[in-house]
């Protein structure tokens, strides 16, 4: 790709062509011009010449196709980064491995008052024995060590970690030696976090967000809250987002919301809604998410935080107040007292005024279809991650260890909450999975249960214009005349319309239809790699030697 070598300006006109442009609006066009941070025009070659002296620079695209920047809907900005610059045990095969990493890292590592790592799946080991705190000890030489699970719901720590957190032994979730959950890891985290210097908070900010740039990301909804972070590093981000370029920054605060004065209090912090992870249960990794019946490993059904009157309660008052609100739930349980919880503030204020909210509900795997049906009549958005299935689904992925292969077959019916309606904005709940848009794509596209898979347009158009809908703009996520100029250019091979299955939920796949064209996402074939990633028209990111 070449372009022009003058310095970059506040408000540049650029014609791009030569390349595919992925854009509704001529589904054809090999040329867009950007002009004062949105996309002015889109169209062919031929008519791109009329532009060509108007504008402050042309760039080639040498083939290359251009489509919106994505847009993750769910992220922990802050861990994302700390996974990135410091300890991923998520390789470990065994945990020898595991702990050879840990000693490792202990050892590069002498001054950090705090040792973090990230990423552990026991479930993946032989044995599916999580680290003890007593070899956790030896291997960090008795210095503090915090090392969530893969789903960050649950956590291991040394002896030295745990002695930083006062009465830790009288808190809920307390064992004397299994992973951390519930009150207690919320302690334990909160401690070590508080370790973490505001430099090495700002640079794993930093570090997470050209990573994003990297891979065409162009906008980040992080969701922080109470139980997750701390409102400095919820503010800070915001702050480093506005301040310097890269994807833009979306924040959601998971605290309930009860008047007027709870609602202004999120508002002081800068997020947009009093969303994202509001904990009505935990995850499936952890025997946490609250389910109907037991476990099939486990002799109990999970851990509920809130019940149906908790969530109308702050519904409720989030819909009064004109905020948006919305939970974590996983577990058909917890999904099920989210509608009934949402339902009961809708017969209160009026279903079209709770519609109008656009409230949102992570992670929703375990639905049925009456709760699904919900959804729709509800106008919920589903914050969803395809990524969970190719991680944990499958007969012998970690969802069917722990419900049994029927009720695994069930988890995130992609397919069936497009018919019925429901918005899907998809994301990566990174560093839980990595940020990777493209792998988010295939994932939904080749569910591991056929029935569930959706079209390559369905689940890209979720993972550009969903997020942006997913916080009530209808204007972005779309390369089209008047949407701001967020997009990605990518190396590619051949564009196709693909459904992967005849039994999948598809647009159009019919050629003659003028279906703008994708990468080919069969497993296996090689993803698009990110050339440029632009925000406002603002360049981000340029890929090194391009």
């Amino acid at each position: 790709m070449s372009e022009s070598t003058a310095p970059q300006a506040e408000h540049r006109t650029v014609l791009l062509r030569g390349g595919d442009i992925h854009s509704p609006a001529d589904p054809f066009a090999t040329a867009m011009v950007v002009e004062r941070g949105h996309v002015a025009w889109v169209g062919s070659e031929g008519a791109a010449d009329a532009f060509a002296k108007g504008v402050d620079e042309v760039v080639d695209l040498e083939g290359a196709l251009v489509t919106p920047a994505f847009t993750d809907a769910h992220v922990h900005t802050t861990a994302t980064g700390l996974a990135l610059t410091g300890l991923d045990l998520s390789a470990a095969r065994t945990p020898g491995e595991a702990l050879a990493l840990v000693r490792a890292h202990a050892a590069d590592r002498p001054g950090d008052r705090v040792l973090l790592g990230h990423g552990w799946d026991a479930a993946r080991w032989p044995g599916e024995q999580p680290l003890s705190r007593a070899e956790l000890d030896e291997a960090t030489g008795g210095r503090p060590v915090y090392l969530p699970r893969v789903d960050v719901h649950s956590a291991v720590a040394s002896t030295a970690m745990l002695d930083l957190v006062p009465r830790i032994t009288s808190m809920a979730g307390y064992h004397p030696d299994a992973p951390l959950t519930g009150a207690e890891h919320h302690a334990v985290r909160a401690a070590a976090y508080a370790e973490i210097t505001p430099q090495q908070r700002t640079e794993a900010q930093r570090a997470a967000r050209r990573r994003a740039a990297s891979l065409g990301i162009g906008a980040l909804h992080e969701c922080g809250g109470p139980d997750i972070s701390d409102e400095e590093d919820f503010t800070g981000l915001l702050r480093l987002a506005e301040q310097e370029q890269g994807p833009r920054v979306f924040g959601y605060w998971a605290d309930r919301v009860a008047d007027a004065k709870d609602a202004r209090r999120i508002r002081e912090l800068g997020a947009i809604g009093a969303a994202g992870d509001l904990f009505v249960d935990g995850s499936l990794g952890s025997h946490t998410a609250c389910l109907h019946e037991p476990y099939a490993d486990a002799a109990h059904t999970g851990t509920a935080h809130l019940d149906a009157t908790d969530i109308a309660a702050h519904v409720t008052a989030c819909t009064e107040e004109g905020l948006q609100a919305g939970f974590h739930a996983i577990g058909d349980a917890a999904v099920s007292a989210v509608v009934d919880g949402v339902r009961a503030a809708a017969e209160k204020l009026g279903t079209a005024r709770v519609r109008a909210a656009r409230h949102r509900v992570e992670h929703a795997e375990m639905l049925t279809p009456e709760t699904i049906a919900a959804f729709a009549e509800l106008g919920l958005t589903a914050s969803v991650q395809p990524a969970f299935d190719a991680a944990w689904g499958g007969p012998d992925g970690m969802y069917a260890q722990r419900l049994g292969a029927e009720r695994a077959g069930t988890l995130n019916p992609f397919a069936a909450m497009l018919r019925a309606g429901v918005p899907l904005a998809f994301g990566s709940d990174s560093p839980v999975t990595p940020l990777d848009p493209w792998g988010t794509v295939r994932a939904a596209a080749f569910h591991r249960t056929p029935d569930h898979r959706i079209s390559v347009r369905a689940a890209f158009t979720a993972h550009t214009r969903g997020g942006w809908r997913s916080i009530g703009r209808d204007d972005a996520g779309v390369l089209a005349p008047g949407a701001p100029a967020d997009y990605a250019v990518w190396r590619t091979a051949d564009l196709v319309v693909q459904a992967p299955d005849d039994r999948v939920a598809r647009w159009s796949t019919d050629p003659r239809s003028g279906t703008p064209g994708l990468p080919d996402l069969t497993p296996g074939a090689e993803l698009p790699v990110c050339l440029r990633t632009v925000v406002l028209g603002r360049t981000v990111y340029v890929r090194p030697n391009e």
